[in-house]
Order: structure tokens, then sequence, then C-alpha cells
């Protein structure tokens, strides 16, 4: 099955905000030599799109939000931002970002910390409205090194998109929250994609990237093994489940089949890569009814890419 991403032409009604070409990051480490990061990936990202970046540690998440950010410069290959070197996008004031660690000065509370960062912005948005809009209002007093790793992230939040930039990008912006405060986080980014900001996220929650994305970058040892929606990462693994009912167990598939009794029947399920073959077979030879197919989960298909595209690597050194 070729999992090589899908063709970004289909992205191109609108404004191009990131573009990447061969993008390629190498690192030289002691312990472990040569590390390609970010192997010559092409990604284009449009306005107004909410993208997730998803992969196992050491896929080149972090690396190429880096890049984007202006963080670090390529080892190769071509990135622009707004049609501009990242860094000087960065300078302009045209991106946000919500990092995972670092960046907070302990000792200052929540609300000095929002008004020296302000300080630094032509024009900000007024500091109570950021405070309240990343729910910091009832804690601006309190120190920052106080706060749990939720609050701190709500802060990194509000310092991001205190100048209304028009790149978000955030790498796991949930992390520490709880359940109630992601969906909160959520219903504050839909909102700020409405009014037209791009938002690039980096998430090991499959369900966030399910639920809130329109895209779905899969990344896997530097590469991009899968870009598109969440029915089409699903469909790209060409395999389906298959569940239906039948008066006696069928035991003489050339697949395995999961069989258990209830009432009206025996149900049987199977999951297959070939659907076409095991259907024709059901149905001319057996009395089958209650048939169901359907994709497999996010999470399946996340396993399955991944595990496909790392042994295509292994298969390839």
């Amino acid at each position: 099955m070729n999992t090589a991403a899908l063709q970004n032409s289909k992205h191109n009604t609108a404004e191009t905000v990131i573009s990447a070409r061969s993008l390629r990051q190498v690192f030289s480490t002691r312990a472990a030599g040569t590390v390609v990061a970010v192997d010559s990936i092409d990604l284009t990202v449009k306005r107004g799109e909410i993208i997730a970046l998803l992969g196992p540690n050491g896929a080149g998440k972090t690396t190429l939000i880096d890049m984007i950010l202006g963080l670090t410069q390529p080892s190769g290959g071509e990135l622009s931002v707004f049609g501009r070197n990242a860094s000087e996008a960065a300078r302009a004031g045209l991106l946000g970002a919500v990092q995972q660690t670092g960046g907070l000065l302990k000792d200052l509370t929540i609300r000095a910390t929002v008004e020296m960062i302000a300080a630094l912005y032509p024009k900000p948005i007024d500091v109570d409205e950021v405070l309240a809009g990343a729910d910091l209002t009832d804690i601006a007093k309190r120190k920052v090194g106080k706060c749990s790793g939720g609050q701190q992230q709500r802060l990194r939040y509000a310092l991001a998109t205190m100048h209304s930039p028009e790149l978000l990008i955030l790498d796991e912006p949930t992390a520490g929250m709880d359940v109630n405060a992601r969906r909160t986080f959520w219903e504050r980014m839909e909102a700020i994609a409405e009014r037209g900001t791009t938002i690039l996220f980096a998430t090991h929650y499959l369900e966030e990237a399910q639920n809130f994305a329109q895209r779905i970058v899969l990344m896997e040892s530097g590469s991009i093994i899968a870009d598109g929606s969440s029915d089409e990462i699903r469909a790209l693994t060409g395999h389906r489940h298959l569940s239906f009912l039948a008066p006696a167990p069928i035991t003489d598939l050339d697949v395995p089949v999961e069989v258990t009794e209830e009432s009206g029947g025996y149900r049987h399920r199977i999951s297959v890569l070939e659907i076409e073959q095991v259907l024709r077979t059901l149905l001319n030879n057996y009395s089958i009814s209650d048939l169901e197919v359907t994709k497999p989960s996010l999470d399946e298909s996340f396993t399955l890419l991944t595990e496909q595209a790392a042994a295509s690597k292994a298969s390839d050194a």
C-alpha cells in the first residue's frame, strides 16, 4: 500500500501561508552521529486551515515547528512563511506560538507577565481582555511558578494571541490540561480560526486531531507519510472492518474471524485488507444479514501507517 502524502495541490484556492519544498534538517550528535530530523518534506498550508501534526516521539514535529517559527534554519530545501523568510515573518508579528515548556519567568505574576509582553507590541489586545480570553482573570495575581501545568499553558496561549497573529503554531498546546480545560481551549481555537487565523498544532491526542483539524499531517522518522482529512487518512491503510450476522458460525474463510453468539444468530467480525474477495465469497456462498463495512479508526490507521512507514525505511536502510 502506497502511503505517500496526498497531493497538496488540492489545497490551492486560498493564500499560501506556509510553503515547504524538499525541507530538510540534519543534526550531528555525539551519541547518535548524524540525525535526519526532517527528511526532504513538501508541505503547503493555506490561510484559515486548521492542521494537526501527528506522529510518534522523534517523528520530526517539533523540529518542523521550530523551522517554521524561525528558531532554527533548515539544512536544505526551501521554506517561506507568508512569502517571507520564517524569521522575517516572526519579526513582523505575523506568528504566534504556544510551546510545551520554557519562556516563562516563574517569579512574575500572570498579570505582570502579560503586561510585559504586551509592551513589546505596537497594538496589543487589552490586557484584561487577554486574561479573560485565557480564563486567567481569577488567578492573575498568582506567580507563574505557583501555577499548574495547565494554567501555564493557558498563559502561553494568552501571550501567543495577544497581538492577533495571522498564523498560530501550537506544540502540544493542551498538555497538562484536564478534559474540561481542553474542550474550552479548542472552542477558543475554533473561534480564532473563524476570524481567518491559520492554526498548525502538534498533539498526541488523536481525538483532538480528529475533532478539531481539517487536515491531519502524519509524520514518521522525519517524513510526511500521509496528509488529508481524518476520513482520507483512515482510507489510506486499505483495511476494512466487516461485521455481519449468520444463522451458524462460519469457520472456513481464509481470514481470521471473531464469532460471538447473540439474539438473531452469530455475529461475525473480520478485519481484512482485500475486502472485495471476502465479500464476494460471503454473498455467493452464505446466508448473511445486517452487513456493515467500516474503515479503521484514526487510532488504528495511525498505528498501521507508522508501522508500515517504519518497516519501509528499515528495509531501505
